[in-house]
């Protein structure tokens, strides 16, 4: 008896194991506003592939300085010529993330013109579900690509988010 119900186990395992649902995506947030990359795939305003979907999952590790944050699922995130709806903006401009979940964050950081133009310290703190940051452009006008980066505290991976802008445009 005992090995019959062994059997039955064995066999009743992958059909349960398909059966189950799939984890969800670890990452969870985005820059909604004014519309990263990701934000207009998912508003319909640029096709795009998986991204449109689930805006909120590019993650990758800490340090990367691409829009898909080196996910190939993402890859299209990357295509500069892609036709991203460029936003007009000030010289200082507020950035809002959405996030689906927090994680304990160490530092917000945004990139334009090859260079850090802020960077936000939360040491540690978990977020609610949206935040905002005023940042500076210092010298740089014209079009720019923002690359936004929410660094996870506990972990070694990153959130990426992308944004076309025109400084003073």
């Amino acid at each position: 008896m005992r090995k019959t119900a062994v059997l039955i186990g064995a066999a009743l395992a992958p059909v349960i194991a398909v059966s189950l649902p799939a984890a969800s995506a670890s990452a969870h947030g985005y820059i909604s506003n004014p519309p990263s990359r990701q934000a207009q795939c998912a508003a319909g305003t640029v096709a795009c592939g998986a991204i449109t979907y689930e805006p909120q999952s590019v993650e990758g590790p800490k340090g990367l300085t691409s829009c898909s944050g080196g996910n190939s699922a993402f890859a299209e995130l990357d295509d500069d010529s892609k036709g991203w709806q460029v936003t007009p903006v000030s010289s200082s401009t507020q950035f809002q993330w959405n996030l689906t979940a927090s994680h304990a964050t160490s530092t917000w950081q945004y990139f334009a013109g090859g260079q850090k133009i802020a960077e936000f310290d939360d040491k540690g703190a978990q977020p609610g579900s949206t935040v905002t940051h005023q940042v500076s452009f210092g010298g740089l006008t014209g079009p720019q690509k923002v690359l936004a980066v929410w660094n996870i505290a506990d972990t070694t991976n990153a959130f990426y988010a992308c944004i076309d802008v025109n400084v003073g445009g």
